[in-house]
């Protein structure tokens, strides 16, 4: 089984886009800046205990791996 859930590599500003596979189709849930922003698209998606899931990579794939980078913005 493909990962149903793709974390997108750090963008310049720090972002990364999270999307879901869904009846064949992707769905772009947000620009996720923290680990916690995955997990509240997540839940809002309607998935229950996400955290349990973002380790595991036939859910979750993390392109350009689990790091995440300050954003420029952030003061």
């Amino acid at each position: 089984m493909a990962a149903l859930i793709v974390v997108g590599a750090p963008s310049q500003n720090g972002g990364r886009r999270v999307s879901v596979m869904r009846r064949g189709r992707e769905d772009f849930l947000g620009t996720a800046f923290s680990e916690q922003d995955v997990i509240v698209f997540l839940e809002a998606s309607g998935l229950s205990d996400p955290e349990e899931v973002l380790d595991d990579p036939r859910w979750v794939r993390w392109s350009g791996g689990r790091v995440w980078h300050p954003s420029p913005y952030s003061g």
